[in-house]
């Protein structure tokens, strides 16, 4: 998980040093279709041995996952890396209240705790003066909550496809998404959005490298988060996912991004803080 957390943050920064260049939507296509590349041939050369039979799950997680992809980029592209990851990360809140309200799993006052701190800590980087305009916070929240459905599906997939093929989902759906989108822009004229309907912009110069840098790394954490939600201990996994956003303060800042300011920190420790402690005690409730 360290391991991945590292992956999304540098993919983070790629992505963070082609603003202005491309748009969200062209991120999540390019991204895809690097992984495409990469992964392919592998597949190929060793096909998957698996149960299989849930695709229409498989396809779901892909989805989700590509959601998920779109609006995260997009908070990148717009809010300090740090702060993007960070509403990203909010994923464990939704995951423990998704469960209980669809599963009946409830663990108990200390994880009602930790989803009000988690949710204190949204609100203390929203901030009442609404420092970002309204519509990125939004996406942010989306991320989270649509991540969260995205891993709570992961977990039901783990024991029927091999960690590759459930990556191919995700990057199948990621790569037809945005060519589709494509398509209509030029074929209807609906004016591109910055965020679904792409404007396509071929990367210049050093954004080639960029570009390839934000597919490997994403695919290179994409690969190890799979492999981690699939292990058994799911709760210290997901603790020590919170690496992801030390990792992308400190890489955002050496892209330019200010280091956040004490209400921003306070909210990103109280995010950390929730997350801890729902995936310490789900552990704890799985071990006994």
């Amino acid at each position: 998980m360290l391991l991945a957390a590292l992956g999304f943050s540098i993919m983070g920064g790629a992505a963070k040093s082609l603003k202005g260049s491309l748009g969200a939507g062209q991120l999540v296509f390019l991204r895809n279709l690097v992984g495409l590349i990469v992964l392919t041939p592998g597949l190929l050369i060793k096909p998957p041995v698996q149960p299989g039979g849930k695709f229409l799950r498989l396809a779901f997680r892909g989805i989700m996952g590509t959601i998920a992809l779109y609006t995260l980029l997009y908070c990148v592209l717009h809010i300090p890396l740090g702060t993007a990851m960070s509403y990203n990360l909010t994923s464990a809140l939704f995951i423990a209240i998704f469960s209980f309200f669809l599963f009946g799993e409830y663990h108990g006052k200390k994880v009602l705790f930790a989803v009000l701190l988690g949710f204190t800590g949204m609100l203390l980087i929203y901030k009442p003066i609404m420092y970002f305009p309204w519509y990125y916070h939004l996406a942010g929240l989306i991320s989270g909550i649509v991540s969260a459905i995205a891993y709570l599906t992961l977990g039901r997939l783990a024991g029927y496809y091999e960690p590759r093929v459930i990556v191919l989902s995700f990057l199948l759906s990621g790569f037809i998404i945005p060519l589709i989108t494509l398509i209509i822009h030029y074929t209807t004229g609906i004016r591109a959005d910055g965020l679904f309907i792409i404007d396509w912009q071929w990367p210049q110069g050093i954004g080639w490298l960029s570009v390839l840098i934000l597919g490997l790394a994403a695919l290179f954490g994409q690969y190890f988060v799979t492999k981690a939600y699939g292990a058994d201990k799911a709760g210290i996994v997901s603790a020590i996912g919170y690496a992801n956003i030390v990792y992308s303060v400190f890489i955002g800042m050496a892209l330019g991004d200010a280091f956040p300011d004490w209400m921003s920190l306070s909210g990103i420790i109280c995010i950390i803080s929730s997350g801890v402690i729902i995936s310490l005690v789900k552990r704890k409730s799985s071990v006994s």
